[in-house]
This record gives C-alpha cells, structure tokens and sequence, in this order.
C-alpha cells in the first residue's frame, strides 16, 4: 500500500511539473520575438553605419528646386526689361503728344491773331474820324449834348479796343524807330534831338506785341 501511494504521488507531482501544450508555444513564441527585436537591433545598427560612412547626396527635387528659381529669375529680369521699355515708350509718346499740342496752340493762337488784326485794322479809320470829328468841335460848343454822346462813344470804343490789346503808340516825342514809326516829313528844330519824333500826324497802333499800324510821324534834325 505505502509504495502504491508513494507512485501515485510521484506520478502527480510529475504531472504539476511537466509543462502543458499552452505553456510550450508561449515559450517558444517569446523565443523567436526575442530572437526578432534581436535581429532587428543588428541590421538597425548596421543600417546606421552604412548611413554614418556613406556621404548624403542631393535630392533630385532639390535640383528641381533649384532649376525653378533661377528660370524665374530670368523671366523677371525679362518682365523687367519689357516694363522698362514700356516706360520708356509712353514717355517719349507723352513728349511728342505734349509738343504736337503747344504747337497746335500757337499756330491756332497765331490764326487768330491774324483774322483779329485784320478787323481791327478796318476799325482804326473809325476812330480817326471819332477824333477828328471831336477836334473839330468848337470850344463853346463841347457841353451840348450831342458832342457829349460823341465823346462817350469815342471813349468807350477806346477801351474796347485795349480790352482786346490794341493801344496807341504816342510815339510824339520818342525815338524815331523804323519798326514802329513810317517817317513822311522832316524838320528842322534845335529844342529836339536828333531822330526825335516832332509830331505824330496819323496815331499808331500795337495789337498785343505786334504793330497793328505804323504811326505817321514827323522827324526832327
């Protein structure tokens, strides 16, 4: 009986001891992840090595990049210099068109002028016989009426006439000038000087800075 019990208790101790299906495939499946981190570590370690010995070498994209830029910097260099020649084009079309138009101006200014002197030349004859007519009038008869209406009609064509540029010359007693002065007498007088305007016989007239008329003078020594 006692070497019955003792193999039954050998049998189940034995029993505890060995290790089950379960257990064995466990074991070995922290076996091999064991074996797999080792063997990962290794080839990592010489994978960064290799990387250490070997030098880096550009990116083809980087290139890329690279290539991109400076094609741009030439098409702005380009844009630049098609900008500036525009620049320069608008400007000198600006200038012309300046020019075209103060020449245009003063040819339409000088047009004027021209048809302007043309009628105001057919109106000085009018204010010469204003003049005469005023000069004819008696002394004692210069208050009536009718000879203060001419008066006012000779003043106001006058001022008319300076609104638009035309002024008498006066050249009594000037310095005879054959630009401004159509000498027709000569006189002898030792009070004026040589070349000096006696007496202007028929009044001139300037349009502006032009000569509308030549004064009709009488000339000294």
């Amino acid at each position: 009986m006692e070497e019955k019990k003792k193999s039954s208790a050998k049998n189940s101790a034995n029993k505890k001891n060995k290790p089950t299906g379960k257990a064995v495939e466990e074991t070995v499946e922290e076996v091999a992840v064991e074996s797999t981190e080792e063997t990962a570590v290794e080839e990592a370690k010489e994978v960064s090595e290799d990387t250490e010995k070997k030098p880096t070498k550009a990116k083809k994209g980087s290139r890329r990049s690279g290539g991109n830029n400076k094609a741009l910097e030439l098409e702005l260099e380009k844009q630049k210099e098609l900008t500036e020649e525009a620049n320069d084009r608008y400007k000198r079309l600006l200038a012309e068109f300046e020019n075209a138009r103060n020449r245009n101006e003063k040819e339409s200014k000088r047009m004027y002028d021209i048809g302007a002197k043309e009628v105001l030349e057919k109106l000085l004859p009018v204010v010469d016989n204003f003049e005469r007519a005023l000069a004819a009038i008696p002394e004692e008869d210069k208050d009536r009426a009718f000879e203060q209406g001419v008066d006012k009609i000779y003043k106001q064509m006058i001022v008319t006439l300076e609104d638009v540029g035309v002024k008498p010359m006066n050249a009594e007693g000037t310095q005879f000038d054959p630009d401004f002065h159509n000498a027709v007498l000569h006189v002898e007088d030792e009070e004026l000087g040589e070349n000096i305007v006696a007496e202007e016989l028929q009044k001139g007239y300037m349009y502006k800075d032009e000569v509308l008329r030549h004064s009709m003078v009488k000339v000294a020594n």
